[in-house]
């Protein structure tokens, strides 16, 4: 742990460490983490700031280019490829079934996941935990024939997510019995990518508490690689995607053995 005493350029580069790791770092936070004053804090902000690293929000910092480099807001995603994830969501939330446990990721396609889940009349006693505000209230019409749970943990604005410290530790205590799971990048050959550290870190520890694993990605994502790694292909029962998937990078994923679904087609299953 840091101190008021420790070099400053040294508490600066901790400090800076901490915020791309986690994509958002709260000033209590790192007072508390750093061991040194809020008003330290601040003034180190201030530098990282001038100096280009990070972006001052309100109550904290993000890293610059959180929400350029790779990474668009959950806003700007929601029209981008919206009729391939309409279709995913409901090809996703058909399998559910009644009395089961739903552990639902972040993002725009998860959020399509949840929409069709408050729709199904025919489902009942269905618990679903997610780590996504907004996908918290998109489930919210579902209720009671839903019930739903928020991870806890620490708050990315440019996602409304909730990531570590605290998010983890939550979903270790849970036993799923099924995941559906976003990402930013499906590779045959690197796997499941996601642009965002500390977000791939949850979905890795969601993977870890279900029984049953779902990508949902539109066919955009599929062929790309991102930075944080989120797990093998075998770590996944299936592919759940729409808008015209590359035949290649299908046939691809198929010889890597992972289940392929096309939600656009009936019944359509490749792989």
């Amino acid at each position: 742990m840091a101190d008021e005493s420790a070099p400053t350029i040294i508490r600066r580069e901790r400090l800076l460490q901490e915020i791309v790791d986690r994509g958002f770092l709260r000033v209590a936070d790192a007072s508390v983490e750093l061991g040194v004053s809020a008003v330290t804090v601040r003034s180190d902000l201030t530098a990282l700031e001038l100096a280009g690293s990070i972006v001052r929000v309100h109550g904290g910092a993000m890293p610059r280019g959180a929400g350029t480099a790779g990474e668009s807001s959950f806003e700007s995603s929601l029209a981008h490829a919206a009729a391939a994830k309409l279709a995913i969501g409901r090809r996703a939330a058909a399998m559910v079934s009644s009395g089961q446990s739903v552990l639902l990721d972040v993002g725009t396609t998860a959020l399509a996941v949840a929409h069709a889940l408050a729709r199904r009349t025919d489902l009942s006693d269905v618990l679903v935990v997610t780590n996504g505000l907004s996908i918290a209230l998109a489930l919210e019409p579902g209720m009671p024939r839903l019930s739903v749970v928020v991870t806890g943990g620490t708050l990315r604005p440019l996602q409304h997510s909730l990531v570590n410290p605290f998010a983890s530790a939550f979903l270790e205590s849970l036993h799923g019995d099924i995941a559906f799971i976003g990402c930013n990048g499906v590779d045959p050959e690197v796997g499941v990518t996601n642009v965002n550290l500390p977000e791939a870190e949850v979905k890795r520890r969601m993977m870890q508490s279900a029984a049953r694993r779902v990508l949902v990605a539109d066919a955009s994502k599929l062929g790309s690689r991102r930075l944080g790694n989120v797990g093998p292909l075998s770590d996944f029962e299936s592919l759940v995607t729409a808008g015209g998937p590359d035949a290649d990078v299908v046939a691809r994923l198929r010889v890597a053995g992972l289940q392929v679904v096309d939600a656009d087609l009936p019944h359509a299953a490749l792989g």
